[in-house]
């Protein structure tokens, strides 16, 4: 299973200990709420974790585009009755994601989320 395989694994299945391993340990983690970059796997593991378990219901990706280390994954969920449109945009080190960046519209959706 390749690196993009392991990180759909986690979100369809909530497999949190290959996402764990997924991550590096100086991995990155860039949310649409809070203005600083939160850096190291155990706090960027803290993040996916909580989004994974949050918005699992009806979370969907809807596209890709993929070129050498780089992922940008477009998606869809609904929260709280609001339609939510985003992207994560992943970097990867290897086998490993070293950057997570998460960006979300529109500006109702972000506090939903």
């Amino acid at each position: 299973m390749n690196r993009l395989d392991r990180w759909h694994h986690v979100m369809s299945h909530g497999d949190m200990k290959t996402l764990y391993d997924l991550l590096h340990p100086d991995c990155t983690f860039f949310s649409p709420v809070v203005h600083t970059p939160q850096q190291g796997r155990e706090i960027t593991y803290a993040y996916l974790q909580a989004a994974n378990k949050a918005l699992s219901d009806n979370f969907q990706y809807v596209r890709e585009v993929i070129q050498d280390d780089q992922a940008v994954l477009e998606f869809t969920v609904m929260v709280d009755g609001i339609h939510v449109n985003g992207v994560d945009i992943i970097t990867f080190d290897g086998d490993k994601i070293i950057e997570f960046k998460v960006m979300v519209r529109p500006l109702k959706a972000v506090n939903a989320v």
